[in-house]
């Protein structure tokens, strides 16, 4: 990841979202189809992928920092509250799986500008379907979100 793009991560308070997404998401050099058939490649990256399409690792690294921070532009978008770093690394986390418009119009979100931001955290676990299926990796993903968005930063 270069420079520039891990002092945006940095500064946008996404540290943590980093090594959530990548634990979950893995890395994959080689496009493929997700769960429910999205061409995909490094790590959850789905933006104009093609199955075929290779990347560097590098190339890895810089479409995670894009699409972290463009899910953090898009947070900031529909949340009218301040966040801690924890929980804004965990609705990153959220909106780059689930995508903006899934969490701008939820429960979620409504919670969030109300000021109840420990209802939010407890939320995420209710987003574990993909296709209309529960997977396994959705569960412990967003039980991972919500530890980390309800644990105290510092």
């Amino acid at each position: 990841m270069n420079l520039d793009l891990k002092q945006k991560i940095a500064a946008a308070g996404l540290g943590m979202a980093v090594p959530l997404v990548i634990f979950f998401e893995g890395t994959r050099q080689q496009a493929y189809l997700d769960p429910v058939s999205i061409p995909t490649i490094c790590r959850g990256h789905t933006e104009g992928v093609h199955l075929g399409q290779t990347a560097t690792a590098d190339q890895c690294d810089d479409m995670l920092a894009k699409d972290l921070l463009k899910a953090d532009a898009e947070m900031r978008a529909c949340v009218l509250v301040p966040l801690t770093d924890n929980q804004r690394a965990a609705f990153a986390s959220f909106i780059f799986n689930a995508g903006s418009g899934n969490f701008c119009g939820s429960s979620m979100a409504r919670k969030l500008n109300a000021g109840d931001l420990a209802g939010a955290c407890n939320e995420l676990p209710r987003w574990v379907y993909a296709g209309g299926k529960v997977l396994p990796g959705l569960i412990k993903r967003r039980a991972a979100e919500k530890e980390l968005c309800l644990r105290k930063s510092g």
